[in-house]
């Protein structure tokens, strides 16, 4: 197989949860949606949960590539406020297909599909070690827009535009430095 049949292969798992749910996820319908037999797919991916942790990274890694377009610039060159900022305007912005809510909803009763998503929400905005106040401003920056994430993937609720304007430009308020002044949206 070529080298991009594993991405295929994942792509294509996805395909599965996003139509029918990740129950229906198996190695043979990820076999069957990828155009190959269950031994070809299995040369990849020997089990199932094998299975699952590629695509958990699959998913961050694409996730990731699109955070980097926000920041628009290499990682090792900004700071942690620019990261920081990067990951709320993405999530401001952004909304949960229903196949990564599923992955992530499996990921949270299972450690080893976890760590993947923490580790990139940590490499992004890190839990704070401690109460600095600029740590603690990221970290709620981020939980603001996980939690804006999470209400577009699991209510019917739509915000008025305008409300969730003003909510997005609080929580990018939150990236800015504590001493720095700031606007209507970063009052405190």
């Amino acid at each position: 197989m070529r080298p991009s049949s594993k991405i295929q292969i994942l792509d294509a798992a996805v395909r599965v949860v996003e139509r029918a749910g990740i129950t229906a996820l198996t190695l043979e319908a990820a076999a069957e949606e990828a155009g190959l037999t269950k031994p070809g797919l299995m040369y990849h991916f020997r089990t199932r949960d094998a299975l699952l942790v590629a695509i958990q990274r699959h998913l961050t890694e694409a996730l990731h590539a699109l955070l980097l377009a926000e920041l628009g610039k290499p990682f090792g060159e900004s700071t942690s406020r620019e990261r920081a900022a990067a990951y709320v305007r993405f999530g401001a912005k952004s909304g949960a297909s229903k196949a990564e809510l599923a992955f992530m909803v499996q990921s949270a009763t299972d450690p080893e599909l976890a760590r993947v998503w923490e580790e990139l929400a940590e490499r992004w905005v890190p839990e704070p070690s401690g109460p600095d106040p600029d740590a603690i401003e990221l970290f709620l920056a981020r939980m603001a827009a996980d939690g804006l994430w999470l209400l577009r993937a699991t209510t019917r609720i739509t915000l008025a535009p305008e409300v969730e304007e003003a909510l997005c430009r609080r929580m990018i308020a939150l990236t800015e430095p504590l001493t720095a002044p700031r606007g209507k949206s970063g009052a405190s």
